[in-house]
């Protein structure tokens, strides 16, 4: 029997059973690549328009940044173009906790570049270990800064900033003040003026590496905008000077403290103004509150007889006083008012009231002040800013006091005219000077060059001018300061001895020197005030602490700023009583320093 008939029909069925099955399979794995295809392009369109925004997001954030671009504050100059305060570039490194922990064998190399100790820098980083920016160092110069990022550790980055410096150092600490760690003024005239000198910080877009290094800039997101320069009023020369002699005095009479301020008389510009103790505003750590303080601006004193020009401007101004006239008994040199003794250093006997400045009489000054009408005599005091501030826009100015007129007790009066009983800062004494000299018209003091600042009138010409020749007595033969002379040039000016108040009263033992001045005399330019408190070795007199220190700053001033001399080949021109030092008799004046005594410690 042929098998190969029955074979064939067996795998013609064969094939007709798998037929199906095939077909079956393959209609499976097409629908299965169809649903797959299906599901990738979802998830595509999930990624790509559904959720892009999303990963875009998420993507950004991992590798596009956005980073500030620093701006440099301004520079701040002085009058003539030096600089006093400028921003120099740094580096401030900074990290990621996370990624510096997962390299944490690197951190030994890394304490040791940054100057810390190991242990302490991981403790610091494992604290912080969730965020994503912290500092590990601010502000180091740009070479130790590299060296830092050339060690390659990662989460390990570099940030550009600015420093500020100080090429003056302690010399104009209390005008410029100070900006702290990321450049915002603090105090002084950087915080006065930060808006003006801080800028605007920029910002870019940029890509960076899984090891935060930038890699490239995609975009300005916004123009950085440099801070702008100021141009200050001071002259670093003078204030060298200035800082140079207060600095020797202090020292040499054991001082407390000092400050000097000196004033352009036709502008109300401050040139100069210097206060000791200071402090290096480019190392702060090293120095205390006390003494980054602007005495000069912030401190308030009784000035003493400093004040008896202002109390002659409204003698002056009544029509009641003359330079000369009318005779004032000293005889004895005490005045027993209300039960309180008003006493001299001496007996001046009469006095004119140019004699009354010139020998600084306590006794004369007070009987000037019970002649005047009280309304007078405060809205004078108080037209000259005491007891206002000067609106000069330093932070802190100080206002003074001075109680209102009509409270006045008449005991209080009297000892006002000498000097006790309001406070002024040196400053406001200072601009009360310059009004005098500029034929009484007083200037809104400034800080900046070239300033529109506010000017009124105060006295008249007429009173201005007899004040000047009356305090140019005060330097003259017989008189309080001839330690103020300063070669030919004439100076007016007074000056001051006062008691320091204390919870009790007045301590007997701590005094104020002061001595306020004018030059030259015939065409004032310039108006120094210097103040010494509580000097505790050899004198203590303004006379002769610091009358001396106005002779050489202030000569040293009129010869940089080329004001010509105005009294060649002599120390001092008379003044309206001409050999007499004010003195109403015809007895030769003793050629001695004599001061201001002030009053009794238990005086109000």
């Amino acid at each position: 029997m042929d098998m190969r008939k029955h074979a064939k029909p067996a795998a013609r069925g064969r094939r007709q059973a798998s037929g199906p099955s095939a077909r079956r399979r393959m209609y499976l794995v097409a629908g299965l690549l169809g649903l797959t295809a299906t599901g990738l392009v979802a998830r595509a369109f999930d990624l790509q328009v559904v959720r892009k925004q999303f990963y875009q997001r998420q993507g950004d954030a991992r590798f596009l940044r956005e980073m500030p671009i620093p701006v440099s504050r301004g520079t701040i100059f002085d009058r003539n173009g030096e600089p006093l305060a400028v921003s120099t570039p740094v580096t401030s490194i900074w990290a990621n906790p996370s990624e510096v922990l997962d390299n944490d064998q690197r951190i030994p190399d890394l304490a040791h570049a940054l100057g810390v100790d190991a242990d302490e820098l991981k403790s610091r980083l494992a604290q912080r270990s969730d965020r994503e920016f912290v500092y590990l160092r601010r502000q180091m110069s740009p070479e130790a800064a590299q060296a830092v990022l050339d060690l390659g550790i990662p989460g390990i980055n570099g940030q550009r900033e600015f420093k500020r410096f100080y090429p003056s150092g302690g010399v104009t600490a209390h005008v410029l003040g100070f900006t702290n760690i990321d450049d915002h003024g603090q105090e002084g005239l950087e915080l006065a003026y930060d808006d003006w000198l801080s800028g605007k910080p920029g910002a870019k877009r940029v890509i960076r590496d899984r090891m935060g290094h930038v890699v490239e800039d995609v975009e300005q997101v916004r123009a950085p905008k440099p801070g702008r320069n100021l141009t200050l009023s001071i002259d670093r020369r003078i204030q060298f000077l200035a800082y140079s002699e207060l600095k020797n005095t202090v020292d040499k009479f054991q001082a407390d403290s000092a400050s000097m301020v000196i004033l352009d008389v036709h502008t109300g510009e401050v040139l100069a103004m210097v206060n000791l103790p200071t402090y290096n505003p480019n190392a702060l750590d090293s120095s205390r509150a006390g003494q980054r303080r602007n005495r000069a601006m912030t401190d308030v004193l009784e000035p003493g007889s400093t004040v008896k020009p202002i109390l002659m401007a409204a003698a002056l101004s009544s029509g009641k006083f003359t330079p000369t006239s009318p005779i004032i008994d000293t005889t004895g040199g005490h005045w027993y008012f209300q039960g309180h003794d008003i006493h001299d250093t001496h007996n001046y006997g009469l006095l004119t009231p140019t004699g009354v400045i010139t020998k600084s009489s306590n006794v004369g000054a007070a009987h000037i002040a019970m002649d005047l009408d009280t309304t007078l005599m405060y809205d004078t005091y108080r037209a000259f800013g005491f007891g206002n501030s000067t609106n000069s826009g330093f932070p802190g100015e100080a206002s003074g006091y001075l109680r209102i007129g009509a409270d006045w007790r008449p005991l209080e009066k009297a000892i006002l005219g000498y000097g006790y009983g309001l406070n002024v800062t040196v400053l406001q004494l200072a601009n009360a000077y310059a009004t005098i000299a500029d034929n009484g018209l007083m200037h809104g003091p400034s800080f900046i060059k070239g300033a529109d600042t506010p000017s009124r009138q105060i006295i008249s010409p007429e009173v201005a001018h007899e004040l000047i020749g009356m305090m140019e007595t005060v330097t003259g033969p017989g008189s309080t300061a001839p330690q103020a002379r300063i070669a030919n040039y004439a100076v007016a000016g007074k000056t001051g001895t006062a008691h320091k108040a204390n919870a009790g009263g007045y301590d007997k033992h701590s005094y104020t020197a002061a001595f306020a001045g004018i030059v030259p005399a015939s065409n004032p330019r310039l108006v120094g005030v210097v103040v010494v408190d509580n000097p505790s070795k050899g004198s203590y007199y303004g006379g002769m602490v610091s009358a001396p220190v106005f002779s050489r700053v202030m000569g040293g001033a009129l010869r940089l700023l080329d004001v010509p001399p105005d009294n060649i080949g002599r120390w001092y021109v008379g003044g309206p009583l001409q050999g007499t030092g004010g003195l109403a008799g015809s007895k030769p004046p003793v050629e001695a320093p004599i001061d201001d005594a002030p009053i009794d410690e238990g005086t109000p």
